[in-house]
């Protein structure tokens, strides 16, 4: 398949980053694939059209990055030195981002993981058994919705239950998200996945994720009309398969369109800030404008109108208690990149004032480190 830049993702935004780039005698390509001390690249290769490449990330791009995010990832678009040093395809600079996908790191870090750059849409691949979470599902549309991409949702595997179920399921995550594209789907049974048509066009990207479990090999497999990745057997009790795929990757489509896949999600962390928060629990931010006291906790407060509500049956307490939940996530993480933030102003203060030698200089550094107003 001869591909060429706009089959790519290739479009004006990123040329125009480009020009000066391009004056150094630089190349566009776009990374596919994480290799950990390397990585893999679509690179332009004369005749032939675009052929992948393995390149290195130079030094100045890997210390100039202030945090892991941003360090190139899989969907970036790089200015590439071809034949650089020692022979190799170097990384010479990250172009910026249209749309970031990305979440909290797993563990007690408070780095930003990227999980997917430059997506044009997320799909969101569940099912209406065993991994259906509405509070899950809040999490990816908080972090869809920071990301810019557009969201979807493909409530999978409907041929493993009653169509009630599976139907309830998509009215419940579309009740979540007004905005989001939910479809009911059975990849086993080629059901419903012409809706995906309007996703993958030339230049178009999506990042597919989701659990281990709930058929995103089997979809990828079906895209690519190839058997890509192994796929286990469906457990007849958990409804669940083997999700095989173990690092993110940028496929290209022969009929147009181009996927992430990710491996199986274990934990949705948040990544995100309090306005887009606010946007996703729009409905509880407005009755709790028709609580007595401003400063109301929503606990045991007089004319708590939440609290009311709750009891009355109009709000579910399981929303709220996951709109809580989620509150507390960001304002722990806020919290975290404070501390981390001023442990790296202490260190870079420290850094300049063993540089600055002189008195001058040093009140100089001292100014320009102090926070504005």
């Amino acid at each position: 398949m001869k591909l060429n830049l706009l089959d790519l993702g290739w479009n004006e935004f990123f040329e125009r980053q480009f020009e000066p780039f391009r004056a150094e005698g630089w190349k566009p390509a776009r990374l596919i694939r994480d290799n950990k001390i390397s990585y893999g690249a679509l690179l332009e290769d004369g005749a032939n059209g675009f052929d992948e490449f393995e390149v290195v990330l130079s030094g100045k791009v890997y210390h100039d990055a202030e945090t892991d995010a941003e360090l190139p990832a899989v969907g970036d678009w790089v200015a590439l030195e071809v034949g650089g040093e020692n022979g190799d395809n170097v990384i010479r600079a990250r172009l910026q981002r249209q749309t970031c996908f990305s979440r909290k790191a797993a563990g007690e870090s408070a780095e930003e993981q990227v999980i997917a750059a430059n997506v044009n849409a997320v799909i969101v691949v569940t099912d209406a058994g065993p991994d259906f979470s509405p509070r899950r599902m809040e999490r990816y549309f908080a972090l869809i919705a920071r990301s810019g991409a557009k969201a979807v949702v493909l409530v999978n595997k409907a041929d493993l239950y009653p169509g009630e179920q599976n139907q309830g399921a998509a009215d419940e995550i579309r009740a979540l998200n007004a905005d989001a594209e939910v479809h009911v789907t059975s990849v086993k049974k080629r059901k419903g996945l012409k809706v995906l048509k309007d996703h993958l066009k030339r230049g178009q990207t999506v990042a597919i994720i989701g659990s281990s479990g709930v058929g995103k090999s089997a979809l990828v497999n079906l895209l690519l009309g190839e058997d890509w990745q192994w796929v286990d057997e469906v457990n007849e009790v958990t409804g669940k398969g083997r999700h095989t795929t173990t690092a993110r990757e940028l496929l290209v489509l022969e009929k147009g369109g181009i996927l992430i896949d990710n491996p199986g999600i274990k934990e949705v962390q948040m990544w995100t800030d309090e306005t887009t928060l606010r946007e996703r629990f729009a409905d509880i931010d407005d009755i709790a404008l028709q609580c007595r006291f401003h400063d109301c906790k929503h606990g045991k407060d007089a004319g708590c109108a939440i609290r009311g509500a709750v009891e009355a049956g109009t709000l579910d307490p399981a929303r709220y208690e996951g709109y809580l939940k989620l509150e507390d996530e960001i304002a722990a993480l806020r919290k975290k990149r404070k501390k981390r933030q001023m442990t790296v102003e202490r260190r870079n203060k420290r850094d300049h004032k063993i540089k600055a030698r002189n008195k001058v200089d040093r009140e100089e550094i001292e100014r320009d480190l102090k926070p504005r107003a």
